[in-house]
C-alpha cells in the first residue's frame, strides 16, 4: 500500500495559503488537511466561494488531495477557544458551530476533499465532560457507569443521578446538533470523520462506538483516528488502535505523543513506535490522507513539514507493507 501523507495547514499559519501549498508540494507531499480559519481560507468571509474556488484551482495544479479540518481556535468566537461547541448550553450557539460544519461540507464538496473532520467540544460544568486534561472523560472513559469503573481499572464513588442526567443531555446535544450535518454529508457523498479528542465529551474509540449506537449508525459518521491520542489516553496501544478503527476510519492525524499528557509533538520527541503503527494502517486498506499534525509549531512550519517527511518515509521504508510517495 502506498502511505499518503500530508501536513496540516494550521501548523503553517504564518505562511500564506498559496505559499504553504506550494511547499507541501515541492516537498513531495501528496495532499494537505486544510483548516478552515481566517488567516487562509476562512469560511464566514464574505467572498469564501470565490476564495474557494481559487483554492481548488492550486490544489488541481499542484496535484494535492485533501481533508477539510473545522479545529480552528477562534473561528466562531474571538473570546472562546474552539466556541461555541455543538454542546454548547446555548442553543443558538450550537446552531452557530452546526452551520459553520454544514458549510464546511460544501466547501469539502467545492475542493474534492476525502472527509470533513471535526470534533464534539467540550461540555460545560456540570454536563459530563471536563477540562483538557489528556484523560477521557465521556461515556468510553467508564466501563460501568454504575460503579464508576474507568478503562484505566479505578473505581470512584458511582456516578450520581445528577451527573448521569448532565452526561445523557450532553449526548443529546451532540447527536442532534450533528443531525444536519451528517445530512449534508450525505448529499455531497462526503464522510463526516469526528476525532476522539483528550478532554472532550467524545475522548476516546469507545466514545466514538456509543456516537455511533445513538445516531443509529449512519454511514455518512467516520472517525477521524489521531494516532497521538492514541498513545496519549488509550488503553489499547496505538497499533490495535488503528486495527480496531479499520472499519469506520475516514481520516488520520499523525504526530509524536507521551502517555498521559495531550501535547503534539514533532516524531522523535514522543514515545510512539512508528513502523508498526504505519504497518497496522497499511492493514486496513486505508487509502486517504495521512496527515502530521503539529498546531503549535509553525513557527517552525517550514523545517518541520520537512523533516516530519523525511521521517514518515524512512519509518514506512522499515515495514513490511507500506511504500511512500518518491521525492522530487
Amino acid at each position: 500500500m502506498t502511505l499518503r501523507l500530508g501536513y496540516g495547514t494550521n501548523g503553517l499559519t504564518d505562511l500564506r495559503l498559496d505559499d504553504a501549498l506550494g511547499l507541501l508540494a515541492d516537498l513531495g507531499y501528496d495532499g494537505v488537511g486544510l483548516t478552515l480559519d481566517h488567516m487562509h481560507l476562512d469560511p464566514l468571509a464574505p467572498d469564501v466561494a470565490a476564495r474557494t474556488r481559487h483554492v481548488a484551482r492550486r490544489l488541481g495544479a499542484l496535484g494535492l488531495g485533501v481533508t477539510v479540518e473545522t479545529g480552528a481556535r477562534y473561528v466562531l468566537d474571538p473570546r472562546r477557544k474552539h466556541g461555541p461547541s455543538l454542546l454548547d448550553p446555548d442553543p443558538e450557539a450550537r446552531a452557530a458551530r452546526t452551520a459553520l460544519l454544514v458549510r464546511a461540507v460544501d466547501i469539502a464538496a467545492e475542493l474534492g476533499a476525502h472527509a470533513v473532520h471535526c470534533f464534539s467540544g467540550i461540555a460545560s460544568p456540570g454536563t459530563g465532560a471536563g477540562p483538557d486534561t489528556g484523560v477521557g472523560t465521556g461515556a468510553g472513559a467508564r466501563a460501568d457507569a454504575g460503579t464508576g469503573t474507568t478503562a484505566a481499572g479505578t473505581t470512584g464513588t458511582g456516578t450520581t443521578a445528577a451527573a448521569a442526567t448532565a452526561t445523557a443531555t450532553a449526548w443529546h446535544r451532540l447527536t442532534d446538533a450533528l443531525g444536519p450535518v451528517l445530512d449534508a454529508a450525505t448529499r455531497a457523498g462526503i464522510p463526516l470523520a469526528i476525532e476522539p479528542e483528550p478532554g472532550h465529551l467524545l475522548a476516546t474509540l469507545a466514545d466514538f462506538h456509543h456516537l455511533r449506537t445513538l445516531l443509529g449508525d449512519p454511514d455518512a459518521l467516520g472517525l477521524t483516528l489521531d494516532i497521538g491520542h492514541c498513545q496519549c489516553l488509550e488503553p489499547a496501544p496505538p497499533t490495535t488502535c488503528v486495527e480496531e478503527a479499520a472499519p469506520w476510519l475516514r481520516h488520520v492525524q499523525i504526530e509524536d505523543m507521551r502517555r498521559g499528557v495531550h501535547e503534539h509533538l514533532p516524531f522523535g520527541d514522543g514515545e510512539i513506535d512508528f513502523p508498526p503503527v504505519l504497518d497496522a494502517l497499511a492493514a486496513t486498506g486505508y487509502d486517504g490522507l495521512t496527515v502530521v499534525e503539529l498546531p503549535r509549531h509553525s513557527h517552525a512550519g517550514p523545517d518541520l513539514a520537512r523533516s516530519s517527511l523525511g521521517f514518515l518515509r524512512d519509518a514506512a521504508a522499515r515495514t513490511t507493507r507500506n511504500e511512500v510517495t518518491a521525492p522530487c
